[in-house]
């Protein structure tokens, strides 16, 4: 998921650029809550939601928006299981791991009072990987469900993908191989029902705003268009398991500044501020305070072409300059103090494990990209000389999240200070904005970030892989493709193989290559309402969840 999953990417599908929430309890909740009965939360998200339609969303605010107010086959619980959700049961698959047939509940509805039907999966998904669509997340079938590839190249038709209704409550897929995480990645939002009576009727209006929207998730959303900086969720009376759901009513708001959201906080019109650098200092101590590591992945991209020309990013010394300049260790203590970790590889410690061990992927795999100043400016003195310039300047994309101002205003001062010759001009544009110019592959340098799809390495080894629709800075490495089809094909069925074989894949990314330069495993620090209950973050799919949400 797009750190942009750009968590998704994703990752997709940030998390610092995905939605920060909490539940009730400052003045304004209570007040609310005794006045006119209804249980309501008041939250804050760190940027515009970029898109409510399931074909098009990319990134980690778009996935929690949909997270709320849509559900797939199945779901994340609180502990990151799957669980059933328009499924009524686990999937029956055949012998070779390749077909599976999911039956639907029946009370599963639409907020218009229409019953959610095998069909709308198939109508949703044959979308996706027609490439009318352009549908950037249609990636995230290829390889997977059969026919997919051959379809969003223009091969087949989209009627033609492995997927169909045996009847209203009966959906059978077919995938192209074994696929071991797939039970997971149909929880993933791009995997989500749509209703095509309602879509086709709507036509260009659908999901341009909450009127023209129809829901079948725990809420549903009010006040939204796709520039709102506000908005609400309220509660789905048609969702099949409204009864579980304790809150009436989540009102949203994009706060960007940390100080405006702690001043909203205190004064108790916000349930749940999210913190870094000074103001996570500050309140460490306070008995608000809370912090979780979660799995998306910062790291600068590298454009190796641009316009149709290499850029000095084609020169495997600039970029390992680049790399091993930065002192991560103090970036994270000073800049973020939020309970980021620095890392030096891309997959994320604490998310996904050896079949056969149980040892931790980073762990395992061990540091790859370490901060050595010297061994840098060794680096960017060889890169110099084979580029045949003395002084270098670069364009550095970033967005205008405070956090994102703040982290690349400390790369700018590292790389500055440190590589003689190089000058870096920041490009500060809207968040939505960043999304475009990497999606047009229109930067040199980048700060960007990956949440993951699915709990596997894959997800984020895939995005660098050559014919990625994500890889948007020219990587290519045939030893590394050739890895991660072994994995998705011929080793799909040997765990412990297939392992070894992504271990390695990230050593000639990382490592070898340093196709980008990971930074820091993200940490999210906030205040959050202490008579607040079943926030849950996930470490894969949707960044939050909120329907556990209850006021004490």
């Amino acid at each position: 998921m797009k750190l942009k999953k750009n968590w998704g990417l994703l990752l997709m599908l940030t998390i610092m650029t995905a939605v920060l929430v909490a539940c009730g309890g400052g003045d304004t909740s209570k007040d609310e809550v005794s006045t006119s009965g209804k249980k309501t939360v008041n939250l804050m998200e760190s940027a515009e939601i970029p898109s409510m339609d399931s074909k098009k969303g990319t990134d980690g605010v778009s996935f929690t928006a949909q997270n709320t107010v849509f559900e797939g086959l199945y779901y994340l619980d609180k502990d990151d299981q799957v669980q059933p959700g328009v499924a009524k049961a686990d999937p029956e698959i055949n012998d070779d791991q390749t077909v599976y047939t999911i039956k639907l509940r029946d009370d599963a509805k639409w907020s218009n009072g229409t019953s959610v039907t095998a069909k709308d999966f198939v109508y949703s998904w044959r979308k996706i990987v027609d490439p009318k669509t352009a549908a950037e997340y249609a990636v995230i079938f290829s390889g997977v469900v059969k026919n997919a590839t051959k379809i969003t190249n223009g091969e087949m038709k989209p009627e033609e993908l492995g997927v169909k209704a045996i009847d209203d409550n009966t959906l059978e897929v077919t995938l192209e191989q074994p696929v071991p995480y797939f039970h997971s990645l149909l929880t993933f939002p791009t995997f989500y029902p749509q209703n095509e009576e309602y879509v086709e009727k709507q036509g260009k209006d659908y999901a341009k705003d909450s009127e023209h929207m129809i829901y079948n998730g725990a809420f549903t959303m009010k006040d939204w268009n796709n520039t709102s900086k506000s908005w609400s969720y309220e509660k789905n009376n048609k969702y099949w398991n409204k009864g579980d759901i304790k809150l009436d009513k989540i009102n949203l708001q994009v706060i960007k500044d940390p100080g405006s959201a702690v001043n909203l906080y205190t004064t108790g019109k916000l349930d749940r501020a999210t913190l870094s650098g000074d103001y996570a200092k500050q309140k460490q101590s306070d008995k608000d305070f809370t912090s979780n590591l979660d799995a998306f992945v910062y790291f600068l991209k590298f454009n190796q072409k641009l316009d149709g020309k290499a850029t000095i990013f084609a020169n495997e010394n600039a970029r390992k300059a680049i790399a091993t300049v930065i002192d991560k260790e103090t970036m994270v203590d000073t800049v973020l103090a939020n309970g980021s970790e620095p890392i030096d590889g891309l997959v994320p410690s604490k998310f996904t494990f050896n079949p056969e061990t149980k040892e931790d992927f980073r762990k395992e795999n061990g540091d790859l990209l370490t901060y050595d100043k010297a061994k840098a400016q060794e680096y960017w003195k060889k890169a110099k000389q084979e580029l045949g310039q003395d002084s270098i300047t670069l364009e550095f994309l970033s967005d205008d999240q405070e956090f994102s101002k703040k982290m690349s205003e400390y790369i700018q001062n590292e790389l500055q200070t440190s590589l003689d010759g190089l000058k870096i001009n920041i490009k500060t544009v809207p968040y939505k904005s960043r999304l475009k110019l990497d999606e047009t592959q229109d930067y040199e340098l980048q700060l960007a970030r990956w949440g993951p799809d699915y709990q596997d390495p894959s997800t984020f080894l895939g995005v660098f892989e050559t014919t990625s629709s994500y890889n948007r800075s020219s990587y290519s490495n045939p030893e590394y493709d050739k890895l991660l089809k072994e994995a998705a094909t011929t080793l799909a069925t040997k765990p412990e193989e297939r392992w070894k074989a992504l271990l390695q894949a990230e050593k000639i990314l990382i490592e070898q290559d340093t196709g980008v330069a990971p930074l820091y495993q993200n940490g999210v620090a906030a205040l959050q309402n202490p008579k607040m209950t079943g926030f849950v973050s996930h470490l894969f799919g949707a960044p939050y969840s909120y329907q556990w949400i209850e006021i004490k």
